[in-house]
């Protein structure tokens, strides 16, 4: 790290009012020339740090930069990943209202559940689809709190990997799912074509994504763990939605569809501007509250003289 603990809880603090605010900020990169990837992995974590406070789980992972078209356009060799908190998930087909982002993107993908710890080193492929239960497509809302997406690695890692929202379709058990490496991906943005791709973009196959992630989370003293989701990254191009986009993904194989699902982009009416998350999943209903009970009046205590005790007087004897 070459950053001071100051400056990057500064960095941590602009981040969080630009997606507090949705309001972009200029590249940390530009502001703090220093930071570097060490630094932008302790800022992510510094904010995800504090999301329990407000109510919200972590429950998984995603990765980033699997395609190589995606890391040459950032010139770096290797991923990134950012976490997923349940605040952050939306049901299939609910409107994401567009006023809580900055400039959201879409992109479909392959989203793992987890039934088994993956701790690394060493974990492979293999090992990813053993401790899998199920796999689902799912739709990965990306926005970047950087103006204008001018992000360098730094940028985006530090940025929680530009993560934002989640949709996900049904769940397959992995035992009846087909090679996920084959599986192919629509993309359609306002009825029209956006993009197509297979598991092959996400380095070759979309376990080895989690593998990785597995791996890399072992430097930082932390795995995968049961219960956990990882989205595993991007099998086509992330478009920018204009207006009010619908995005719709499908994922399939030869003969046979496997997911199909949707999400709609809305406006904000102007009254609920200052909404800074909206959840999307049914309200539970409340538990109603037990009445209670009244406090039973207290007995007046009886007076005491100094130094003497006082005895209840006994009543005086009738005359004989």
């Amino acid at each position: 790290m070459s950053l001071t603990y100051v400056q990057r809880e500064e960095a941590a603090r602009l981040l969080r009012e630009a997606e507090h605010r949705a309001v972009p900020i200029d590249p940390l990169s530009a502001l703090l020339p220093g930071l570097d990837l060490a630094d932008a992995y302790a800022v992510q974590r510094d904010n995800v740090s504090r999301r329990p406070a407000d109510g919200a789980t972590v429950i998984g992972h995603k990765v980033g930069l699997t395609s190589p078209a995606m890391r040459g356009l950032l010139g770096v060799d290797e991923p990134d990943f950012g976490h997923l908190l349940d605040d952050m998930v939306h049901r299939d087909g609910a409107p994401v209202f567009a006023a809580h982002h900055c400039r959201p993107r879409i992109e479909p993908e392959i989203c793992f559940h987890l039934a088994e710890r993956l701790s690394g080193p060493g974990v492979t492929v293999e090992d990813v689809l053993r401790a899998t239960d199920a796999v689902a497509p799912a739709l990965e809302i990306v926005d970047s709190r950087i103006r204008d997406w001018r992000i360098t690695l730094v940028d985006t890692v530090a940025d929680n990997a530009s993560s934002a929202g989640l949709v996900c379709g049904a769940w397959i058990p992995v035992r009846g799912a087909p090679d996920l490496a084959a599986v192919t991906a629509d993309l359609i943005v306002d009825g029209e074509p956006a993009g197509s791709g297979s598991g092959r973009e996400v380095l070759g196959h979309p376990a080895a994504a989690v593998a990785w992630l597995a791996n890399t989370l072992a430097a930082f003293g932390s795995a995968l763990e049961p219960g956990h989701v990882v989205l595993s990254g991007a099998m086509t191009q992330a478009p920018f939605g204009q207006g009010r986009p619908e995005g719709r993904g499908a994922v399939r194989r030869p003969g046979a569809g496997v997911g199909d699902l949707r999400v709609t982009a809305v406006e904000l009416p102007p009254t609920a501007e200052e909404c800074v998350q909206v959840y999307e999943m049914d309200p539970l209903p409340e538990k109603p509250k037990k009445p209670k009970k009244p406090r039973k009046p207290k007995k007046p205590k009886k007076p005491v003289t100094a130094g003497k005790s006082v005895q209840a007087e006994k009543p005086e004897r009738a005359a004989p």
